[in-house]
This record gives C-alpha cells, sequence and structure tokens, in this order.
C-alpha cells in the first residue's frame, strides 16, 4: 500500500491578468476551489486561475522549502524553464511572478 503524498506546492495563472500564484497546501482540490471562490484575499480579483503545476511532499517543511525557492529570483527563472511551452501557449506576461504569502 503506498501512502500519498499529502503536501503540494502549486502554480497557478490568472486569466485576468496573465501573471503567476505560488502557493503551498494540504488539501489542492480544496485551495483551488477557495481560490477561485474569491475566498482568498491575494487572488480575488485575479480570478479565474487555473493550475499549471504543482509537486506534492511527504514532509510539509520540504514542501515549504521548495514554495520559498520558487518565490525567489532562481526560483522564478527554473519556474519559466520547466514551464516555458505552457506559459507561452498562455500568453504568460514574462515581467513578473506574483508573490504573495497566504496562510491556509
Amino acid at each position: 500500500m503506498t501512502m500519498p503524498l499529502p503536501y503540494c506546492v502549486y502554480i497557478l495563472f490568472s486569466e485576468k491578468d496573465h501573471l503567476l500564484y505560488i502557493g503551498f497546501t494540504s488539501n489542492i482540490q480544496k485551495r483551488i476551489e477557495n481560490h477561485n471562490a474569491g475566498l482568498t484575499k491575494s487572488t480575488a480579483w485575479r480570478r479565474p486561475l487555473q493550475l499549471v503545476f504543482c509537486e506534492y511532499y511527504l514532509f510539509e517543511p520540504d514542501a515549504r522549502k521548495r514554495e520559498m525557492y520558487f518565490k525567489t529570483t532562481a526560483g522564478k527563472k527554473a519556474i519559466k524553464l520547466m514551464l516555458n511551452s505552457t506559459l507561452e501557449k498562455l500568453d504568460y506576461k514574462q515581467s513578473k511572478i506574483e508573490c504573495l504569502f497566504d496562510e491556509e
């Protein structure tokens, strides 16, 4: 029996402003629903939001560390490299990745 990985670092694409949002959660489905329902202050005005990336981790500190990395200059560059084709197709505004800090 395999144990599911409970922690997720995710990236959302805003269809309104064409920018990205980086976050962390232990329930990705509920978190996306909350974002798109306007229940997350930092993204409420940026809806609709589309999940474009997620990574799962067994332990919370590892997921938090990865989230913080993605919010650094080097992490933003890594995101652009990893998601280059996706970002091009979505007409991503290359100038900025939104990195607001939210608590669930």
